[in-house]
């Protein structure tokens, strides 16, 4: 993965991090665009709150700012930098696939100890 690609993916997990921006998020997402205000009113943080944590998902692309009417600004998601950070994790997972499905294979075939000896003074 490119390392601009892997820095935004690294962007989007921090901003995932936190449970508020979570919720910001799945508020767009349900309800679509919306103001601070709007968020506010659907969720229990304050205006103040809501527009960092927008400045914050904005700087890293996740939200992208709209100017309205009356110099009200609505945010819409933008999918970009998920499907960057989603691409990173299905090469992260491809990665373990290859080497975790060998070890499997392995052990699938008795590679660890096909014949192991009985333990010391185990009598038959």
């Amino acid at each position: 993965m490119a390392p601009d690609a892997e820095a935004v993916a690294e962007q989007v997990f921090t901003a995932l991090a936190d449970p508020t921006r979570r919720a910001v998020l799945a508020a767009l997402a349900s309800g679509g665009p919306a103001t601070a205000t709007d968020l506010a009113d659907r969720l229990p943080i304050t205006r103040q709150a809501i527009a960092k944590h927008l400045a914050l998902l904005a700087d890293v692309g996740l939200v992208t700012a709209e100017p309205g009417e009356r110099r009200r600004v609505r945010y819409r998601l933008r999918s970009a930098p998920m499907r960057v950070a989603q691409q990173f994790l299905a090469a992260l997972a491809r990665d373990w696939d290859g080497p975790l499905g060998a070890l499997k294979d392995h052990l699938d075939r008795g590679g660890a100890a096909a014949d192991p000896k009985p333990p010391r003074g185990h009598h038959d």
